[in-house]
């Protein structure tokens, strides 16, 4: 996996633009290494993806890749905020939870990261037993680079095991 022509244009990018808000983290940080992750696993990225589940479980994902590896399909929900990782990965969870009753899939979980574009964590959301586990690890960008597209495509591509994120 080619991540150094990632992490050099990230880095360059760094030079030119101030990350003082949500939206220059967003097209800065995270779309471009979406976009790559994308094209690794052959997905497609939806951005701002509206579901609704009900009248309180209804919203826009930040980010959005479904994955089809064989019979399963993998998802993965990404939640992008400005600074606050505590209050983010509350919202990811409750994404993931609404998720769970929107889609159609036998898929045993759901991945999701929270991310202020520099700063990731994950969490997975056990279907069965309905629980969200919280990976301790943070991965930073453009630091940690490599292992952060790793688990994202290892994700997508159902090889990475819940121990080995969380």
């Amino acid at each position: 996996m080619d991540w150094r022509s990632l992490q050099a244009q990230i880095e360059e990018n760094l030079t030119y633009v101030d990350l003082n808000s949500e939206t220059a983290r967003r097209e800065i940080l995270v779309a471009p290494l979406l976009l790559r992750i994308c094209r690794i696993a052959h997905s497609k990225l939806k951005i701002e993806y509206p579901i609704h589940v009900d009248d309180r479980l209804k919203g826009s994902l930040d980010y959005y890749i479904q994955s089809q590896q064989g019979t399963q399909s993998n998802f993965l929900v990404i939640e992008a905020k400005q600074a606050d990782l505590t209050k983010g990965f509350t919202q990811l969870a409750v994404e993931l939870i609404a998720l769970d009753q929107w889609i159609e899939s036998d898929a045993p979980m759901l991945c999701g990261a929270v991310t202020t574009g520099d700063i990731w964590k994950f969490g997975i959301l056990d279907r069965t037993n309905k629980t969200i586990t919280q990976d301790l690890n943070l991965y930073r960008v453009p630091a940690d680079l490599e292992v952060l597209m790793q688990i994202l495509v290892g994700l997508l591509g159902g090889t990475v095991a819940v121990g080995a994120v969380v």
